[in-house]
């Protein structure tokens, strides 16, 4: 008989001692996979919605990236970038605070927004009524796509009018109401729960701020022109504009990575640190109460001329056999755990709808199932050196006598 084969009558055996030690493994493997896709998850879903816009580079006025300093004279500064022969298309980007004054419903502040006209597409998906290059502009009553969660806590639908003031950081904002007329319903590219948000055209917004002659922007986005590589882009931006700072958007993804999103990291690394210790315990403490329940008939084999090597097989085959099913099992396991952990999380405010916390990728799934296989391998190694140094003679003798 084998070794693969004693390992499987031993653990067929006592099928529920088998079937709670696959339950453990499991269940530990199911939070070791959790943890390691809450490691990378913020920062793949991050990168995606960054690819997505089709913008791979970002300009801002500061070197000190996420913070917000206003682009001056921002319409020069996008023409002189959109001239050069790496660049294929730029697109601005406006926003300010405002506060939604619609009666008998209390006040609501919005992100107002705008975007260069024809990059809107980019910014926002309408999901009701039209886009605002689709309607017709009126100097009476100026055009409003909404996000849905404001849509959805004001009552709001295409063609409803919404009152709005743009607020004054610092002080009481003496700025006029002005009233839009909302022509569609969109979902906006980093919409989060419980953030509103409400996108006009350039005139409507300057005329909301009451700034006709201000030329600002938060920041402008670029597209390289294919084949053209995001860093050799920024290169030439930087060398163009010495005013501004160009960051590709892996650039931008390792700025949260060292700051935003290393919290998450960390907490992963110690979460997995735990997990992998309890699943070695588990795995050898379960390998160790058999070995000991089994001294009699392992001193028998041995006794019989089975040498050391096939007793140690057999072991690693029961390890094998007891990780391998769990750690199978703990990938969907904890992939159904994980989404809904993923919407447990993103219920949070000011979460994007598209950043997710847990994101499955194949290469996880091998790191999860090699980390599994280290640890039955590790968890092993004491019950077999028990096996290996037991005295055949003194444990026959005890066997008998008692």
């Amino acid at each position: 008989m084998t070794s693969r084969a004693l390992a499987w009558r031993t653990i067929t055996a006592e099928p529920a001692r088998a079937a709670l030690a696959i339950a453990g493994v499991t269940v530990i493997g199911a939070l070791l996979f959790d943890m390691l896709m809450l490691s990378q998850g913020l920062l793949v879903s991050f990168r995606e919605m960054l690819d997505t816009t089709g913008y791979d580079v970002r300009v801002v006025a500061t070197d000190a990236f996420p913070g917000r300093v206003d682009i001056t004279n921002a319409s020069e500064v996008a023409a002189d970038i959109a001239g050069l022969p790496e660049v294929r298309d730029v697109a601005v980007v406006r926003s300010d605070r405002a506060i939604v004054v619609v009666p008998d419903r209390p006040a609501t502040e919005v992100a107002l927004l705008n975007l260069s006209e024809g990059a809107e597409r980019q910014g926002w998906r309408i999901v009701e009524g039209a886009d605002l290059g689709a309607i017709r502009r009126s100097e009476s009553s100026p055009p409003a796509v909404i996000s849905r969660s404001l849509a959805r806590a004001l009552g709001l639908r295409p063609g409803s009018a919404l009152p709005l003031r743009v607020l004054i950081s610092g002080a009481a904002s003496a700025v006029p109401l002005v009233t839009f007329t909302v022509v569609g319903i969109a979902e906006f590219q980093f919409e989060g729960n419980g953030a509103e948000a409400l996108a006009t055209t350039f005139d409507a917004f300057q005329r909301a701020r009451a700034s006709m002659s201000s030329d600002t922007a938060d920041l402008i986005l670029v597209a390289s022109r294919p084949p053209i590589e995001a860093a050799a882009t920024v290169a030439a931006i930087s060398a163009r504009r010495h005013d501004v700072h160009a960051f590709s958007n892996e650039q931008i993804v390792e700025r949260f990575n060292e700051n935003g999103f290393a919290y998450f990291r960390q907490i992963s690394f110690v979460l997995s640190t735990i997990t992998l210790g309890f699943a070695f315990l588990l795995v050898t403490s379960l390998l160790t109460v058999s070995v000991n329940q089994r001294l009699g008939q392992v001193a028998a084999l041995r006794a019989l001329g089975v040498p050391r090597h096939r007793i140690a097989a057999t072991l690693v085959w029961e390890s094998a056999l007891l990780v391998g099913a769990g750690g199978l099992l703990s990938l969907p396991t904890g992939w159904l755990l994980a989404l809904e952990l993923d919407r447990i999380l993103r219920d949070m405010p000011n979460i994007p709808e598209r950043l997710h916390f847990f994101v499955l990728e194949p290469r996880l799934a091998l790191w999860h199932l090699g980390l599994i296989a280290l640890t039955g391998v590790a968890a092993v190694l004491y019950p077999v050196w028990v096996a290996a140094r037991l005295p055949i003679a003194a444990t026959l003798r005890f066997e008998t006598i008692s």
